[in-house]
């Protein structure tokens, strides 16, 4: 019921990316990221519908044909199914949340 961020392990996914999974229910599940500058999560896309909220830094973001620049404090709603993209602007921090439950992982491991 409760998840403690310092007791998290973090995975170093490579290419200045860290990843944190907070927890896994029936529903859902919740991801942690912190990213260097520059960093780029390639464009992807998953069944699962994805909310994310920019708690330091920001994004140069895609989704589907739609861009924006995010900021901390800012959020994104990605629908199912749609390619998206990411580039970090400046040492970015996020919350991720996935529903239904997001089963591969960024680590290449599966729930």
């Amino acid at each position: 019921m409760y998840v403690f961020h310092k007791d998290v392990p973090k995975e170093d996914l490579g290419k200045g990316v860290l990843f944190q999974l907070l927890g896994v229910s029936e529903n859902m599940n919740v991801f942690h990221w912190n990213m260097a500058d520059g960093a780029i999560v390639p464009l992807h896309s998953h069944p699962s519908e994805q909310f994310g909220y920019c708690i330091k830094g920001g994004f140069d973001m895609m989704i589907g044909d739609d861009h924006a620049i995010l900021k901390a404090g800012d959020a994104y709603f990605i629908p199912a199914n749609v390619p998206h993209t990411f580039t970090a602007l400046g040492e970015t921090e996020a919350i991720d949340v996935f529903s239904p439950v997001k089963k591969d992982l960024p680590n290449g491991k599966n729930l």
